[in-house]
């Protein structure tokens, strides 16, 4: 009995379903709650809320990033078979594989299953941490479906990714505070909401604006071009470093200066800085190297925070 080839199968099968997940993108992503947590506790939660905490939010990003997949399947599909497959070099998103469901990788009910598997852990735990962190996912769960429907129908659907991507942040805060000042609420979700328009969606929408064209898609680059497109991004970048700097003054947590030493050159050269190089040059290379680097910006800000508070 050959037992390499088997587990070079199952090992192959696993990094698909990370692939369908995201897994290296989801992981980055975590840092969101946990910033989120420490930065209105002002302290590290209790054991137990971490323990929770991390399976949750794995279980959640893990989940809702496959079920984007599960739900833009046909879509999916049509574009690899009219478009072929997109160079993946580079893309944070497509380390493992890309769209491993529409390549027929997976099967469909093999990415069904994996995502209300995950899907169910995570509204286990959130119930645990708080009810109310159960219905926040549930809502981003049906947030991130309306997302992918409206594809085709209008371009503010950048609006609703922007609320999604502040799902998990928003239920850490009620996790371990259920009676958190509505200003901190707003201030954090304006700051990811920005950061999740100017440094995630957009930038990605429009190393996929060519396809998107083909496919008759509604996204900002299709709809206001290379130019407003790059306004738009810098635009709401700038805004998301200015969030992080008003945050300070919202936050029940004391920080002092190593929050700035941190946030400062986060924003600068994580945001602002790949930014104004997309804004100059205006082109897909620049904007996939925009999403990447930005995609550190949740960890790099929870490291900051995270030794503000131990200082």
């Amino acid at each position: 009995m050959d037992l390499s080839g088997s587990t070079i199968s199952f090992q192959h099968r696993v990094k698909l379903f990370m692939a369908l997940s995201r897994t290296p993108h989801g992981l980055l992503d975590m840092a969101t709650p946990a910033l989120a947590a420490i930065l209105w506790l002002g302290a590290i939660p209790p054991v137990q809320v971490i323990v929770i905490g991390i399976i949750t939010t794995f279980a959640g990003y893990t989940a809702v990033y496959a079920l984007n997949d599960v739900v833009d399947f046909k879509t999916d599909r049509r574009r690899f078979r009219e478009c072929g497959a997109k160079c993946s070099a580079g893309d944070l998103d497509a380390i493992y594989a890309r769209q491993p469901l529409a390549q027929g990788l997976l099967g469909l009910w093999d990415g069904i299953a994996w995502t209300v598997a995950w899907g169910t852990v995570a509204l286990l735990g959130a119930w645990l941490l708080n009810p109310a962190c159960a219905f926040i996912f549930v809502l981003g769960c049906i947030a991130e479906t309306v997302y992918c429907l409206m594809l085709r129908l209008s371009w503010t659907r950048v609006l609703v990714s922007g609320g999604v991507k502040t799902a998990g942040g928003l239920a850490a805060i009620y996790a371990v505070a259920p009676n958190s000042s509505l200003s901190f609420i707003a201030g954090f979700f304006m700051w990811f909401f920005f950061w999740e328009i100017g440094g995630q969606n957009v930038p990605n929408d429009w190393s996929d604006m060519e396809e998107d064209r083909r496919m008759g898609a509604e996204t900002v680059p299709v709809k206001f071009g290379t130019h407003g497109s790059a306004r738009i991004i810098l635009c709401a970048l700038t805004l998301a470093v200015i969030m992080s700097f008003v945050l300070f003054w919202l936050t029940p947590a004391r920080l002092g200066v190593i929050y700035f030493a941190g946030a400062v050159p986060a924003g600068i050269f994580l945001l602002l800085v790949p930014a104004w190089r997309l804004y100059a040059g205006k082109n897909a290379a620049l904007a996939s190297a925009l999403f990447n680097r930005a995609s550190y910006y949740p960890l790099t800000m929870f490291i900051s925070i995270f030794i503000s508070i131990l200082a």
